[in-house]
């Protein structure tokens, strides 16, 4: 069982891998906004991937219970630093330089947030059991220390401004919230309170960001502008009809009507060129890894590794969910990549070592 559920994740990180390699060359070939180098650059990235995916499958997943904190509180002074000296790009601050290396530490929080809260939670399952009938203290303590401290994370992503990773990071909030066994009436008064001051958020987002919102709902308002890239998505998926119109003859892709082809709407080529069965063929494989995933959690006794494996299946699903809506029109526009598919090195990386520290979990239990 545990060499099946190895083979299972091996075999789909590959297979997705490869996958969005030929997509991101049909993407950045004759692309007039970025340079073909791109793809070489993720070809070398898929390379040193599958080095780590080797490695993080061999690294005992229990070492990172003691450096869980510590890579949080780095990961917070990390984000800080990209606020003051970040690289900025189109409008937003979301990377850093040190030397010649140039990341994107919001997509290190996703793995950092799921570390820290698997600890969190798996230290202090005994109490939260308790909620009910026990202290306010308790809850206090228990609800609002990881919910101050992943709040401060997603504010400082969201003032790069980052929308999609701010909804991410709460996503997986909830999700493990909700998996550690924390009273259920509790999540439900966070939500509602999030809820009834969500309306607030309005004011604070910027003018691109109501305009995305505001495409989502009539993208014939601005076709030109803000609802240029979600129109020109549906169409090229649209005329990719059952089995697309072949590699590297998408008529959107290759005549650059596309925008972001080659990152966020990665998906909208698979669509083209590969049809409704690529897409399929696509889904099916995130669903066979996040299968492996679910299955590896129900054998993991370990509390801690279980919320690990909970919050990693999570933040995978929840990429892919958005992503996917997002490019056929069903969710605003919000800047995620698609896993393993989109051009981005720390995005890649990141998921990387998820799919390595997952194997770990198989092999550990």
């Amino acid at each position: 069982m545990k060499k099946n559920l190895v083979f299972q994740i091996w075999l789909f990180t590959v297979l997705i891998i490869g996958f969005g390699l030929l997509a991101l060359f049909s993407a950045t070939y004759q692309n007039a906004r970025v340079s073909q180098q791109l793809f070489w650059d993720q070809v070398w990235g898929a390379v040193m991937g599958l080095l780590l995916l080797w490695l993080f499958g061999r690294v005992d997943y229990r070492s990172f219970f003691e450096m869980a904190y510590y890579l949080y509180a780095l990961n917070i002074v990390i984000l800080f630093m990209v606020l003051v000296a970040g690289r900025e790009a189109m409008g937003a601050s979301r990377w850093l330089t040190i030397g010649p290396l140039s990341f994107q530490p919001s997509e290190f929080s996703k793995l950092s947030m799921i570390l820290f809260l698997a600890r969190y939670y798996s230290t202090h399952r005994s109490r939260i059991s308790f909620y009910l009938h026990g202290s306010w203290k308790i809850f206090l303590r228990d609800m609002f220390f990881p919910l101050s401290c992943c709040g401060l994370s997603i504010l400082l992503i969201f003032k790069q401004p980052d929308l999609g990773s701010s909804i991410l990071l709460m996503g997986i909030f909830f999700i493990i919230l909700y998996t550690s066994g924390v009273a259920h009436v509790y999540i439900l008064g966070l939500i509602v309170v999030g809820l009834t001051v969500l309306p607030l958020g309005w004011h604070i987002l910027k003018p691109y960001q109501k305009d995305r919102l505001l495409v989502f709902l009539n993208p014939n308002i601005d076709p030109l502008g803000a609802g240029y890239t979600i129109i020109q998505s549906k169409i090229a998926i649209g005329s990719g009809r059952i089995f697309g119109k072949g590699w590297l003859s998408g008529t959107q892709n290759q005549l650059n009507f596309l925008p972001e082809r080659h990152t966020d709407f990665i998906f909208s080529v698979i669509g083209e060129e590969w049809g409704l069965l690529g897409g399929l063929f696509l889904l099916f494989c995130y669903f066979m890894l996040i299968d492996a995933g679910l299955k590896a959690g129900q054998q993991i006794k370990d509390q801690f590794g279980f919320l690990l494996g909970v919050g990693i299946v999570g933040i995978l699903s929840l990429q892919v969910i958005i992503n996917m809506g997002m490019v056929l029109g069903v969710f605003p526009v919000v800047g995620i990549t698609l896993p393993f598919v989109s051009y981005g090195r720390t995005s890649f990386l990141t998921f990387i070592i998820m799919m390595g520290i997952l194997i770990n979990l198989v092999r550990k239990n």
